[in-house]
């Protein structure tokens, strides 16, 4: 059996970054990557976007080359699928029947794609953007597709239309819910990204219930829906979310659920066991105390940079303020803090214009924003998240006052109030 000081399971952004932060915080002992796939480590964000489109080449994704692993003595066990946990003897074993044994387990396994419960989920045609193969799956058949639907107005789902609205497929949206990002952001904005995919050409159906999928020989030919109604489709792309993969970790007795619970310090309830990433379940301040489990780039790394320190002896506990970012047609979005359980969105700027913000309050405290072509607000907005400043909704909607500045104008406002008693 091999045995390394610190075995990473995954190879995602988590995984990656953890083994950068131990190498960077001078830890000398032995480390190890699995992961599933037989790439090295890549990012995931540019496969919906510009991998897809074809703009970036795969090695331009990379999130470092095969020199930089050697260089630092981290060894990638890549094509290997970890399938059981023993935390008493402390070894992983792979789905080939390897043994791997670990001084400390960092879990960085993300999540796979959440499949359609339908029939015809399976079918070829069928797709999800979650890894390299399948967005390489879809671009071998882009020649000859025409007509897409794609299921789930989530982000990953818009990402993708957007792309294959620009290669000039026709695509249509299925948004189950009465509106689209309605699990992660206000009104103002999923009715601003619904309006911009109808004028490039996308048909956004909302409240769209899909019965199964249709098939001739094998292969997808539309989808059906509750109505009874048939969409034709040579493509289907289904962005419904990810099932966390903790399965091998609950089963050697973590706690946990929708993700495994960790603490502060990303320890999950095995001894020396550690969990980041899409996979981690952990309570945050920025959700008003509650159990999140976040499924972001930012909160990958800055969660394995926690375990780092942590493994290396100067625990630091991780409270970093989540963002996030999305790219359609010629819009970024950049999102910093969690707006669920918000109970006001200010809007901030004209959508007509493109460049607006969202600012959503809980409580009369400002928890996140959500900027569209507006990178100052994002910037200066983030010191109020830090805060959950408590601000005039009419302050925060004024464009003519930089966020920054609206302490001093509420002081000013402040002031007025008080002296015309």
């Amino acid at each position: 059996m091999t045995r390394y000081d610190v075995v990473i399971v995954g190879a995602g952004h988590g995984g990656a970054n953890a083994a950068i932060a131990l190498r960077q915080r001078k830890f000398a002992g032995t480390v190890a990557v699995i992961g599933e796939e037989p790439e090295l480590p890549y990012e995931r964000p540019p496969l919906s976007k510009e991998y897809l489109a074809g703009d970036r080449a795969f090695e331009r994704i990379l999130i470092r080359p095969a020199a930089f692993w050697a260089e630092r003595e981290v060894a990638m066990l890549t094509g290997r699928k970890v399938v059981a946990v023993d935390p008493d003897a402390r070894r992983v074993s792979t789905d080939s029947g390897e043994t791997i044994g670990y001084g400390a387990l960092i879990w960085a396994a993300g999540g796979h794609a959440r499949r359609l419960a339908c029939s015809g989920h399976s079918l070829a045609g069928v797709h999800s953007v979650r890894s390299r193969a399948d967005v390489d799956r879809m671009i071998d058949e882009l020649a000859t597709t025409t007509r897409v639907v794609v299921i789930g107005g989530g982000y990953i789902g818009l990402e993708a239309a957007a792309v294959l609205a620009r290669l000039g497929k026709q695509v249509t949206v299925l948004e189950a819910q009465d509106r689209v990002l309605a699990r992660v952001a206000g009104v103002a904005l999923s009715r601003f990204f619904e309006a911009e995919h109808r004028a490039h050409g996308v048909e956004v159906r909302l409240g769209a219930a899909v019965e199964c999928i249709e098939e001739s020989y094998g292969r997808a030919t539309g989808v059906r829906l509750a109505t009874g109604e048939v969409l034709p489709a040579d493509m289907v792309i289904v962005g419904i979310g990810i099932v966390p993969a903790v399965a091998s970790l609950l089963d050697a007795g973590a706690k946990g659920g929708n993700g495994v619970m960790v603490d502060q310090f990303g320890r999950t309830s095995l001894p020396d066991v550690y969990a980041v990433g899409d996979c981690a379940s952990h309570a945050s301040r920025f959700a008003d105390g509650a159990t999140i489990r976040l499924e972001s780039v930012q909160n990958a790394n800055d969660m394995a940079t926690a375990v780092a320190r942590a493994i290396t002896g100067e625990p630091q506990p991780y409270e970093a303020v989540p963002w996030f970012w999305s790219h359609q047609y010629d819009l970024k979005l950049q999102t910093v803090g969690l707006s669920v359980g918000h109970d006001a969105e200010v809007l901030r700027g004209d959508p007509a214009g493109r460049s607006f913000s969202v600012i959503y309050l809980r409580q009369g405290r400002v928890v996140a924003l959500d900027c569209v072509n507006a990178v100052r607000d994002y910037v200066q907005g983030r010191s109020l998240v830090l805060e959950a400043a408590v601000v005039e909704p009419n302050l925060l909607a004024d464009v003519t006052i930089p966020l920054k500045d609206v302490f001093a104008a509420r002081g000013i406002s402040d002031l007025i109030v008080v002296q015309s008693r």
